[in-house]
């Protein structure tokens, strides 16, 4: 009687039993999911319906205005028999070699150089190497079209002059475009990827190194056997961004060609780009996303490979 009595007592003052607090925990959580429910909710309708729409496209005929009509693969055989879209697509691979592949190269080198103890005005430096990225385009366009001037009087050909090169129409020449739209990437994120190998090195124990001298090992060595393989997952990541970026390369071919789409500066999105908004075609237009999205996979996968093998 007594152990009844005392349950029914614990009832009075808590006549829900265990709903009660299973109740607050659901509160708890609905408040927690309300909280973080406006990024998904934007996330879902500027960037998940987006992308799903567009797969479904890429199996449409569709001008943006009239109805939609299912045609198959017919999106994707005109893109890949256009010899323009295989242009493009090589003139995207050049880019990215000339200007994406040195960027991650002389990242890790100015990093280290900022990271050594002999550099004085380090902050100075590092706010130098980092502004390129927070500049405009359109303002680093506009400066760029200016140093690759195709006159005698351009500031590249001023200096190619001075090893007797005659001057090159950068604006016009196939390879001239091309140069001039990779160091302009070159340029502007080269500084990225040096903030980040260069907040990697900062969290590399300095006992390591410290024991590496100890035992008489070179700075060639403490670069191969510390440096590197401790950097390798910040490799990973910015190899990883570097070419996507570089396969999505869009706005500095945009305003160095303009809209006459020249096919010497033409990459697969600014391709993509001429399809929707110009030929207004976003059938083909989603088709060619597609094709980049796996190209993408790819070559990523591919990338992250290959470096992940470094400092094995």
């Amino acid at each position: 009687m007594t152990g009844v009595n005392t349950e029914k007592a614990s009832l009075k003052k808590n006549p829900l039993g265990t709903k009660r607090s299973f109740t607050e925990k659901k509160k708890e959580a609905l408040a927690g999911y309300l909280y973080i429910s406006p990024f998904f909710i934007l996330f879902a309708i500027f960037g998940l319906f987006p992308i799903l729409f567009s797969f479904y496209l890429g199996f449409h005929k569709w001008n943006g205005f009239g109805e939609m009509e299912y045609v198959g693969f017919k999106n994707f055989n005109l893109i890949l028999s256009d010899p323009l879209f295989w242009k493009s697509l090589s003139n995207t691979m050049i880019m990215w070699i000339l200007g994406t592949l040195p960027q991650l190269l002389i990242g890790i080198i100015l990093a280290y150089a900022l990271n050594a103890a002999i550099i004085k005005y380090k902050s100075i430096f590092r706010v130098s190497v980092f502004m390129p990225y927070v500049t405009s385009t359109v303002a680093v366009a506009i400066v760029f079209g200016i140093m690759f001037n195709d006159q005698p009087f351009g500031l590249f050909n001023i200096i190619i002059g001075w090893f007797g090169m005659d001057p090159i129409n950068w604006t016009t020449s196939d390879w001239g475009l091309k140069i001039a739209i990779s160091t302009m990437v070159f340029w502007r994120w080269v500084g990225y990827n040096t903030i980040i190998y260069l907040a990697g090195l900062q969290a590399i124990p300095s006992e390591l190194y410290e024991a590496a001298t100890i035992d008489g090992a070179s700075t060639r060595q403490k670069i191969q056997y510390i440096t590197i393989p401790m950097l390798k997952p910040i490799i990973i990541l910015t190899v990883f961004t570097s070419t996507i970026g570089a396969l999505q390369l869009f706005t500095e071919p945009l305003i160095m060609v303009g809209r006459t789409y020249r096919e010497e500066g033409l990459t697969v999105v600014l391709y993509l780009y001429r399809e929707a908004f110009n030929n207004m075609a976003f059938g083909t237009a989603s088709a060619t996303a597609i094709i980049l999205f796996l190209i993408i996979v790819v070559l990523s996968s591919i990338n992250v490979f290959i470096a992940n093998r470094i400092g094995k």
